[in-house]
């Protein structure tokens, strides 16, 4: 059997944590087995699905790299398919036209939930033949009354539910739209869908459709429900608790790879490896690897990834999705040192790649003002003298090597008799202009020998001006 797996995201927001794990278990065990993956977009709600939305789960599929091969198919495009599909229940007596108000319906919950019972539609209009004319009405499923639905779940075993706990489903609303979970059944039907990975949330649907199915005389897909993501206080997952847009991850800094990473393992194990590149994830995902229990989302635990990643890529990957937040900050790299060799200085000093750009804009464009705190410790008169005679024997350097310029901040100490710390900071806080960079040598090697002096030149007028205030 090939398998054929699908993520079927609503455009209704963003995409979020628990859909971009859903996404990538069904990926990873489409691709696991030699597969299709399908990513469709249920649009049926049109009330509330928008392009921004469908957009923005483009968009965060395309940054994971989980690549559809199939898709994306909009369900707004297959109308006339679930109409005829519902035309043909009805003839075959599966379904039925049910003319109840929602004001009766409403009642009749009312009077049940008083009287300690499960809220459902008593199958009023199930058998009967008296329609009134033009009045407005829904159309139903007739499920049957008795009997098991039994789904043989990956994650969760045997479930098994009986068909006197289920009422009659509608699927046509009065408007002539087709409901959510009938399309969704028809759509696995008709796209082969053999898997289907989704959120425990769908647990409840999933017996109705199955009946569906059985009454459409299509195949049954294997299930497989995974639990919640908690937030680290033990809640369900939500916006307190900081980023839960996949994009939002985009935005703070955080390579593709490390969200990848660090979603794989919410739920799914193999053995006590911690770390995965995509081609391990492919070769060691089960469906039936996947825990039931709810997991808690870490956020230092995917700091730890992403500054993994940040260390271990090539250089040349991570200077790619660096570039996007310099972009971001309208800031112009063409100028200045390759963004492969921020990436090597930098990639050990940070967390995100939006704390690399941040601390790295030096190279690419001049800064305002020093750091207060830096120029007050160390842009001091008694600094004057150590960075005159830096920038003297930095200037008179032939070739601008990390060698050499590390040769003339020695001689420079060297000659005033002082620590290295007396040249190094002034000299750091001139260059950079601030007290954090990295090694000297290979930070000013970064930096045009012209530039550098005048720098300095701008830190020696900074203590002039001290003086004289």
């Amino acid at each position: 059997m090939s398998i054929v797996t699908r993520f079927a995201p609503s455009p209704t927001g963003y995409l979020h944590v628990g859909g971009a794990r859903t996404a990538l278990y069904s990926w990873l065990y489409a691709k696991a087995n030699g597969g299709q993956f399908v990513l469709r977009i249920e649009d049926t709600d049109i009330e509330r699905s928008t392009d921004e939305a469908k957009q923005a789960i483009l968009e965060g599929m395309e940054w994971l790299g989980l690549h559809h091969d199939v898709g994306p198919i909009y369900q707004t495009d297959r109308f006339t398919r679930y109409k005829e599909l519902i035309q043909q229940l009805l003839d075959e007596g599966k379904a039925y036209k049910c003319f109840m108000s929602v004001a009766e319906l409403d009642a009749i919950r009312e009077a049940q939930e008083k009287a300690g019972e499960k809220p459902r539609y008593p199958g009023t209009w199930r058998d009967r033949t008296d329609h009134p004319a033009d009045a407005p009405y829904v159309i139903r499923f007739k499920n049957p009354l008795d009997g098991d639905v039994v789904i043989t779940d990956h994650v969760r075993g045997e479930i098994r539910i009986s068909n006197t706990e289920l009422d009659d489903l509608i699927i046509q609303r009065t408007d002539g739209t087709p409901t959510y979970n009938f399309c969704v059944v028809v759509d696995d039907w008709d796209m082969g869908i053999t898997h289907v990975v989704r959120g425990e949330d769908h647990i409840n649907n999933t017996p109705r459709q199955i009946n569906i199915l059985e009454a459409l005389g299509a195949p049954i897909p294997e299930y497989a429900h995974v639990s919640m993501i908690l937030g680290d206080d033990g809640k369900k997952l939500s916006k307190r608790h900081g980023a839960v847009s996949v994009m939002q991850y985009r935005d703070e800094g955080y390579l593709p790879q490390a969200v990848l990473n660090y979603l794989v393992r919410l739920g799914w194990s193999h053995g006590d490896q911690e770390v995965f590149t995509v081609d391990e994830m492919v070769a060691h995902f089960s469906l039936d690897n996947i825990s039931k229990s709810a997991s808690a989302f870490n956020t230092e635990k995917l700091i730890w990834l992403n500054q993994h990643y940040m260390k271990s890529l090539p250089a040349e990957e991570v200077a790619d999705a660096l570039a996007w937040h310099f972009t971001q900050a309208d800031v112009n790299t063409n100028n200045g040192p390759a963004l492969t060799d921020i990436v090597a200085i930098q990639a050990d000093r940070v967390k995100t790649l939006k704390e690399m750009a941040d601390i790295s804009m030096y190279f690419y464009q001049e800064y305002d003002d020093f750091d207060e705190k830096a120029a007050k410790k160390h842009l001091r008169p008694v600094a004057r003298p150590a960075l005159e005679l830096v920038k003297t024997n930095l200037l008179a350097l032939n070739e601008w090597t990390a060698e050499n310029i590390q040769t003339a901040i020695n001689q420079t100490a060297e000659t005033l008799e002082v620590g290295m710390g007396k040249v190094g900071m002034p000299l750091r806080v001139a260059a950079t202009g601030s007290g954090n960079s990295p090694a000297l040598d290979v930070t000013l090697v970064l930096l045009d020998q012209t530039q550098v002096g005048q720098r300095i030149d701008k830190a020696l007028e900074f203590i002039a001006n001290r003086e004289n205030s």
